[in-house]
Order: C-alpha cells, then structure tokens, then sequence
C-alpha cells in the first residue's frame, strides 16, 4: 500500500479532492488530504492542515490570513507546500502526489511537485493544462492533465476526469521501474543537426559499459539535463551540442537560461564540450522573427521553425562564454572542435557555410580557453569526430575514477 498526497486549496475545492481520495483509497492506497487553501474555513477535514502547513515554511498564516491579499496568500503557499511534501517524500511517507485545481490551484500544486525528485509520481488535474505549462513544470517530470472544465463540483464529466486521475496516480505507485544502476551514468546534448554524432558517440561509450541519456537541446532540455547532472547521479557530460547559448546571447526562442553550463561545475564532473550548432538561432514561423533581424541569413527547418546564421561577432562572443564555462569544470574537460562543419548545414557547399564566422568562433575558444582544445579537420557529424569525442571523455572519466 502506498500512500498519496491528495493537496489542493480544501476551501474551495474540498468536495472534488475528497473524492478523489475515495477513489485512491478504493484502490488499495492511503490517501493524506493536505489543505493549501487560503480562503475562507476549509470545509473538509484534512490530515495536514493548513496551518501545518504554512508553519512547515516558517510563515504565520493567521496574520498572513488577517491582510486578506489573496495574491500575497497564494505566493505563500507556493513556498510553504514544496517545504512540506519534499519532507514528507524524504521520510518516505509519501509515494506519490496529485492535486486539482484552477490558476492558484496549479500554482501552489505544481510548485510543491517541483521539489520533489525526478521519478516521483506527480500528477496535477489543471484548467490551465491545455496552454503554455512550461512555468509549472520547471524541470520536473509533472504530469498535467486538464481539467476540461472549472474545478467546481462533481458532475458528469468532472467525475469521468477525476477518476480517470485518481487511476493514473494509483498506476504510477504501482509501477516499479526497473533501473539498471550497475553502470555509470552520461549525459549528453543533441539537436537535429547534431544527430549522427551523438548517436554514433552513444555507441561508443555504451560498448565501454556506460549509459547515456540523451537530452533535446530545445531550451527545456538544456535546464533538465542540467538538474540531472546537479542531482549528483551522473560520471560525465557529453555537450556536443551547445547550441542554447546561441539562443541566449542574440534573442532566440530555445535559450536555457544564462545557468547552462554550470552545473557540471558544480557536480565536479568530467565533460567534453562541443560547439555543435552554435551556427543557429531558432524562432518560429517566418512571421514571428523580430525586424531587428530583416536582412540576415535564415534556413526554414520546417514550416514552425526558421534558423538564423549567426554572424561572426555573434560566434566570437559565443567561443568566449562556452571556454570560459569550460574553464569552470576541475574534474576535467577537454574542447573538442570539428573544423569542416558544426552541424549539417554549415558544411561547405551548404545553407549556412560562413568560414569567417567559423573561424571566429573557433579563435575565441582557443584564446580564451584554459583547458585542452582538440582540432579535427571533421565535420561534427562524421564517424571519426564522434568516436573521438567519446573516447576522449571515457578517458577523462577513467582519469577521474
């Protein structure tokens, strides 16, 4: 039996998470009601209420309650729940968590999911679950599910929604992942245009007995790869693919955050870093680019994607911050730089070949960097640039074992 924290704001929306708590109780499974809720008198009675609550963040919610500021009380609880459930997860007296909820709802919701490790079950039954999630879900793996209609009462289509929910959360607790923790752990980054090299490098270290996970350099999948190697699980970093700080400096819509880069600093991890894709910037459609940029040179990916070149500046400054990012790693690092192309279409002969950007890119690195950089006369999706990449960081981890 496992038990789960059903945590939703028990003054407006008490009805709705006691029956889910039936149905997870019906399962087999405890379910512990936690109240957020912050309006007027919970009208259910919770197993942790939330004054409880509240005090697990240090906040006195009676005079909070006193200055009736419903943003001020919602802000609150959105640093109270995260402190709560990430203890009662550490003391292994919850399994899993769900919660229902509108706009404050989702926030509160959502944000006591996001301190709670990665694999955890979380499920979050949203009316916002149909837009732009991406602030709820931070890095973490929370499940949204909409709400279809307001989270007001029990009818015929909430009670289809609702039991639908209590049965994935009760699904997710009752599967035990198999997890392979024999061999060391990678992690490395890819693009489209980044594609072969990573899976040919794959190759080559899972035949060295390592296993590799592979993230998206889209923005979201640059933060995630980097609270996976924060958390501590991981022997090394294959960042072929650094693409999202192109994004960061000149304006583009998959940047990461200024963060990218830090963690295997902070983790003292080895890396091999690569300038794979740094000839990009992504936008949208045609129609979304900004004016600022009429006259550059542009690549339509796909009708919801258009790439721009970046010029020669823009790779100067790009070489600067990814050496001095790369200077940062103790545990050891090594820049490895294909000359011939840094993703397909900056090959010769194709959309984006600009030697003189190329070049800039690559002077800066070497100026700036303190760490070993290797030339290869390679384009970076060749089989020979990738397996090098590969050796060179199972050295580098050997090294530092």
């Amino acid at each position: 039996m496992a038990t789960i924290a059903v945590l939703g704001t028990l003054d407006s929306k008490g009805e709705e998470h006691v029956f889910v708590a039936g149905l997870i109780a019906a399962r087999g499974h405890k379910p512990l009601l936690i109240d957020v809720g912050t309006g007027g008198p919970a009208t259910i009675q919770a197993d942790i209420t939330r004054e409880q609550v509240a005090a697990a963040a240090g906040i006195d919610l009676a005079a909070l309650l006193a200055r009736k500021d419903r943003g001020e009380c919602v802000v609150a609880m959105t640093k109270a729940a995260p402190a709560l459930v990430a203890k009662l997860a550490a003391e292994g007296r919850i399994h899993g968590i769900i919660s229902l909820g509108g706009g404050g709802g989702t926030a509160i919701g959502t944000a006591a999911m996001r301190a709670l490790p990665l694999g955890f079950p979380k499920l979050m039954v949203s009316t916002l679950a149909a837009g732009n999630v991406a602030p709820y879900l931070g890095t973490k793996d929370i499940t949204m599910m909409p709400s279809i209609a307001d989270v007001a009462g029990l009818n015929r289509l909430s009670r289809v929604i609702f039991t639908r929910a209590a049965g994935a959360i009760c699904g997710m607790v009752e599967s035990e992942p198999v997890i392979d923790s024999a061999r060391p752990l990678v992690v490395a980054s890819m693009f489209g245009n980044t594609t072969a090299c990573v899976t040919e490098a794959k190759k080559v270290l899972e035949a060295a007995g390592y296993e590799v996970l592979v993230f998206a350099a889209t923005g979201a999948g640059g933060r995630i790869m980097e609270s996976v190697i924060e958390s501590g699980i991981v022997s090394g970093v294959l960042d072929l693919t650094t693409t999202e700080w192109a994004d960061e400096l000149v304006g583009g819509v998959l940047n990461a955050g200024p963060e990218r880069m830090d963690a295997a600093a902070k983790a003292q991890v080895p890396v091999v870093v690569g300038p794979g894709c740094l000839d990009m910037v992504n936008f949208g459609e045609q129609a979304s680019i900004p004016a600022k940029f009429s006259g550059r040179k542009f690549y339509i990916h796909n009708p919801q994607v258009t790439l721009m070149r970046t010029t020669a500046a823009e790779c100067a400054e790009l070489g600067r911050i990814v050496a001095e990012k790369a200077n940062a790693y103790t545990a050891g690092a090594v820049i490895m730089l294909p000359t011939k192309a840094i993703s397909v279409i900056s090959a010769e002969g194709k959309p984006f070949h600009d030697a003189a950007a190329d070049q800039a890119l690559f002077s800066a690195l070497r100026q700036h960097a303190r760490v070993p950089v290797r030339e290869f006369a390679e384009e970076i999706n060749s089989p020979a640039f990738a397996q090098a990449c590969a050796q060179q960081l199972i050295e580098l981890m050997q090294a530092k074992k």
